[in-house]
């Protein structure tokens, strides 16, 4: 196929442009541009302009441009992003493995510089930030003080990696969150490169190291999240595939009502598409009750996609999306010439459009929005405002085995007075962490301009913040800062304690530091079932902070409000949220602010000049790391003594499976185990396999720093696998925790002692799970933990698509469950013993093969599909994963 012939032109502003003419791909192939989802057609034009007929062939073009008309059968689909975006605890093991990448090309005589990104690269410093300090005016820089302090090192490698890779470039710490800076800044909707002597026109488009890299699909741009192991590889060069593309289309209508917000609809979004079962599909939204979201909406619901499991949550550009780029500080010709571009492309939703083909159809009307929380475990699992007290009592009585925590009365009735105040106490349900965070929220100025407001009214009303509750407040960028100090509501929010804590993901990663003393020994000594409540994306097991068990996400202004109730079982609408000083009752309602109110501080505190300021000096501001002089050298000096960055091992030779027989099991998970639980993030446990092995490297635990900030030491990270505090290995079901069954001996010991054991038999491990294996954050730990641990095999009910795609490229192979078999109808125990035998031979993508399970004297055969999903899993899978395949191919060529 001679790609040029679609190669068409267009003027704008006077001049000429071209472009690879999607209509005419189409039709010629027997298709029709309207039958084509918005989404589809960015990764077809992302297909034709990069075709080579080798990683990208006609084979992943014909299906795609014959969409809907019922001839097209799609295997995989191939997409080279325009760019890459990293946050800085997946930056750093990825950049590592580059460094590695040197070393070998180094050893084996080929070009260290080989080794370099063929595409944008661009890395935020943002996981970094512990909120240590809060509460008070000083916080943003104690905290920031002392981020540095903890991550020199890692700031200097990072600063090595700047300096000594092309295509990429760093985002100093203290610049804002990921996310929401590639959807002010970095994002430009539409690229320009030049091909021989034509400007090539297309639209913009990356993919992530982190699962709400979908939050840029709200702007109209394909994104989606990969895991680092992924992203390397795109980084080199190679192309990305998906699998058969289901493209769910979610039709809105209506308007959401007053009183519901963005978030509310977030999460409706979330529990009905998880529901509806998305992952691993594409979400596209449609209908007229898209017009009446605007991109700061729609990127809310669209960072939200991992929690429903969907590859991307898109909102195709229209009118709304060139309104916001004016907000943001695009000049006019720019957005004209966005404009020309799109509707030439037929990339342009025009309001009255003709619905393209969906292969599923979903419906909300978002009238029907209501006020609502999710949690105590799961982003999906939704709960009504009004509902929330009447679950969370049954969840604390009901068994921990569906889901609760396992209390009886007397435990419920307690009351722990706090010795420093003669009226509070702390019991079930008291929230002890209030956190305004993450990307998610702090990008949407209408949610955080309504906790204000709700601030202010409660401050002037004489209510206070509980004392037992720490309170923070860690925005996505300076922009944020500057329209809630203009507005005048800041001050009022720190009145109630929310004062800027600095600008990173903090509490929505677990960086929530410690609770306040009197509240920490409290939940300690009497083992209370407390509870945090956040504005932020993510609420699973062990994850906001390990002594809180009911983790409640809810948009800012209910987390004000909750922090005010200092409970979460409290019904709003019967119950007051506090007391005036002369004892008149304060209900939520009281407080509430008015869309009108919102949108009056809206237009009078921001301007496009406020984006353009804050992010005119981001590269050069922070001067404690324009301070950082890195060793300029091509290859990296690696440090045996450093307990940060250390020379992983994943092109050693022996790590290579020989054989997968006589597999033996580490570990029985159940449902909806996630990345988190895998490999935890949040604080590293002093009495865990991580602490002592940082202790025996002479390192204090005020200096442990947190899990993600050790990533770039596979030493301590394989020791981390597994050792989040709210596992539960049903080897050892008297135990929660990093804890296994060395089953030679019976034994129970840590996950990581037992798997140093098997390593000295040669024994092969698998784990075995229920549905939904991986959810959550696309760690690429959780792939090389398991893979270090000496894990072949993961054979599961279900599994999320990037924790799957990640295990592949570590060599771990994914194997699905058939024919309804689980491990309880199989009755697995744990001590059973399997065999693969050729039956992994000739492999290719969804092969199902039988698996031989021995225990004592019966062997039990059963069938599982196995989960390489495309030709280009096997072939990493056959190579051992990514990183070995990437080598033999540079040394190939």
């Amino acid at each position: 196929m001679d790609k040029k012939i679609y190669l068409k032109s267009f003027s704008s502003g006077g001049q000429d442009y071209y472009y690879y003419s999607l209509e005419e791909l189409v039709q010629d192939h027997g298709g029709n541009m309207k039958y084509l989802p918005y989404s589809l057609r960015v990764i077809l034009e992302s297909s034709i302009r990069n075709f080579d007929d080798h990683k990208i062939t006609e084979k992943h073009i014909e299906p795609l441009a014959g969409w809907g008309t019922g001839e097209e059968k799609i295997e995989e689909i191939a997409f080279k992003p325009h760019r890459i975006l990293f946050h800085d605890t997946t930056g750093v093991p990825a950049l590592v493995d580059m460094a590695l990448l040197r070393d070998y090309a180094k050893d084996h005589g080929t070009d260290t510089d080989r080794v370099n990104p063929v595409i944008p690269i661009d890395l935020v410093i943002d996981h970094s930030l512990i909120v240590d300090a809060s509460a008070n005016q000083l916080a943003i820089e104690m905290n920031e003080t002392r981020e540095f302090e903890r991550n020199k090192e890692r700031f200097q490698f990072l600063k090595w990696a700047q300096n000594n890779f092309d295509n990429f470039r760093v985002f100093p710490p203290s610049s804002g969150i990921m996310h929401q800076i590639n959807l002010e800044y970095i994002s430009e909707v539409v690229r320009i490169q030049k091909e021989e002597d034509k400007s090539i026109v297309y639209p913009d488009s990356l993919v992530g190291a982190d699962s709400h890299t979908t939050m840029i699909n709200g702007l109209g741009i394909v994104g989606y999240g990969v895991g680092g192991i992924e992203a390397e590889a795109a980084m080199l060069g190679e192309s990305l595939y998906l699998g058969d593309p289901k493209v769910v289309g979610v039709k809105l209508a209506g308007k959401l009502p007053e009183g519901s917000t963005a978030t509310d609809l977030a999460l409706t979004v979330t529990h009905l598409l998880r529901k509806h079962d998305v992952v691993g599909k594409i979400v596209e939204f449609f209908g007229e009750g898209v017009d009446s979201l605007t991109v700061f909406d729609r990127s809310t619901i669209s960072n939200m996609a991992p929690e429903y499991g969907a590859t991307m949550s898109y909102f195709p550009v229209d009118e709304e999306t060139l309104e916001y780029l004016e907000t943001i500080g695009k000049d006019k010709e720019t957005i004209e010439f966005i404009r020309n571009y799109y509707c030439e492309q037929g990339l342009f939703r025009q309001a009255g459009a003709e619905t393209p083909i969906y292969s599923e159809l979903v419906e909300l009307d978002l009238s029907d929005i209501t006020s609502s929380i999710s949690g105590p475990k799961r982003p999906q699992d939704k709960v009504d405002i009004k509902e929330v007290k009447d679950d969370f009592n049954h969840l604390v009585k009901a068994p921990v085995g569906e889901g609760g925590y396992g209390l009886d009365q007397s435990q419920l009735d307690r009351k722990v007075a706090i010795p420093s105040s003669d009226k509070e106490h702390l019991e079930t349900g008291s929230i002890v962490l209030a956190s305004i965070t993450s990307c998610t929220n702090t990008s949407n100025p209408d949610v955080l301009i309504s906790a204000g407001i709700l601030a202010k009214k409660a401050f002037e009303k004489g209510l206070e913040v509980p004392s037992y509750i720490k309170t923070s407040f860690t925005p996505g960028s300076k922009v944020v800062t500057e329209y809630m100090k203009k507005s005048g509501l800041q001050e009022s929010m720190n009145a109630l304690g929310f004062d800027i804590a600095g600008y990173g993901c903090a509490t929505c990663i677990g960086n929530s530091g410690d609770l306040l003393p009197e509240p920490d020994r409290i939940v300690d000594e009497e083992d209370l079932v407390v509870s945090s409540i956040l504005s932020g994306n993510r609420n699973f097991e062990g994850r906001v902070h390990p002594k809180i068990k009911a983790n409640y996400l809810a948009s800012p202004p209910l987390v004000v409000a909750y922090a005010l109730a200092g409970k979460i079982d409290i019904d709003f609408e019967s119950e007051p949220i506090g007391v005036e000083p002369g004892g008149k009752e304060i209900y939520l309602r009281d407080l509430w602010a008015t869309s009108k109110e919102v949108e009056q501080i809206k237009k009078s505190a921001i301007d496009p000049e406020m984006f353009l300021k804050s992010y005119g000096d981001i590269m050069t501001r922070n001067e404690r790391w324009n301070s950082l002089t890195p060793v300029d050298s091509n290859t990296y000096s690696w440090d045996p003594e450093s307990t940060y960055i250390q020379k992983p091992p994943f092109l050693d030779e022996d790590l290579k499976a020989e054989s997968l027989e006589e597999s033996k099991i580490l570990l029985m998970l159940g449902d909806s185990v996630t990345t988190d639980h895998i490999s935890p993030s949040g604080r590293i446990k002093v009495d865990g396999s991580a602490g002592r092995h940082l202790i025996e490297k002479g390192i204090s635990p005020r200096e442990f720093n947190s899990y993600p900030s050790r990533r770039g030491n596979y030493l301590v990270m394989e020791r981390a696998a597994f050792a989040n505090v709210r596992v539960r290995n049903r080897l050892v079901p008297d135990r929660e925790g990093g804890f296994t069954k060395y089953l030679p001996t019976g034994e129970t010991m840590e996950i990581f002692e037992a798997a140093k054991r098997y390593a000295q038999d040669d024994t092969p491990l698998t784990i075995i799970a229920g549905k939904e294996y991986g959810t959550g954050s696309s760690r690429d730990w959780a792939a090389k933990g398991t893979m270090l641990l000496g894990v072949k095999t993961v054979i599961a009910e279900s599994f999320e698509r990037i924790h799957r795609s990640n295990l592949i490229c570590m060599g771990v192979l994914p194997l699905q469950f058939q024919d309804g078999k689980t491990q309880e109808t199989l009755n697995i125990a744990g001590d059973e013993t399997f065999y693969f035998e050729n039956e992994l031979e000739a492999l290719h993508p969804g092969k199902v093969i039988t698996v031989k399970m021995k225990r004592e004297d019966t062997v039990e055969s059963f069938r599982v599909k196995v989960r390489l999903d495309n030709h280009a899993e096997v072939t990493y899978y056959k190579h051992g994963g990514i990183l070995p395949y990437i080598a033999n191919t540079m040394m190939s060529e």
